[in-house]
């Protein structure tokens, strides 16, 4: 069992297990790698070597503990979202409207949305709040 030490291009740093550094690559190039935070594909890998000989070179910055709490909170915030909300799908932009025009009993939902939809729903008055969910929440853990 291969433990990687992982980074997103937002500076997300979480760790992945993998059954070998092939199996690491090939994950990787199909996209199956994934920032748990932010859902981010575009994944590299950082140095776990507990010491590295690079001259000049200087150890990367630790994520700081307010930085590790700030993730874990919006994690659980995300984790409430989606515990405390019907999953409408596609069809959001369509039950928004018939709840707002009392055609559906109110409720708390969540769904997909085109940006041009989104943009209708507010004009409309209709209050609309974007939340990328990362893959990773979506479905079972492993």
């Amino acid at each position: 069992m291969k433990v990687l030490d992982l980074q997103c291009p937002d500076g997300h740093r979480f760790e992945g297990w993998f059954a070998s550094a092939d199996d690491f690559e090939s994950q990787l190039s199909r996209k199956l790698v994934e920032c748990p935070m932010c859902g981010a594909t575009e994944v590299s890998r950082l140095p776990s070597a507990p010491r590295l000989n690079l001259s000049g070179a200087s150890e990367p910055k630790p994520v700081s503990r307010e930085a590790q709490q700030w993730q874990a909170h919006a994690l659980r915030a995300i984790r409430e979202v989606l515990e405390k909300t019907e999953n409408v799908g596609d069809r959001f932009a369509e039950e928004a409207r018939r709840m707002h025009y009392n055609e559906a009993p109110s409720r708390n939902i969540r769904g997909v949305a085109s940006a041009e939809d989104a943009r209708a729903l507010v004009e409309e008055g209709i209050d609309v709040m974007p939340l990328p969910v990362p893959a990773a929440l979506k479905g079972p853990l492993q």
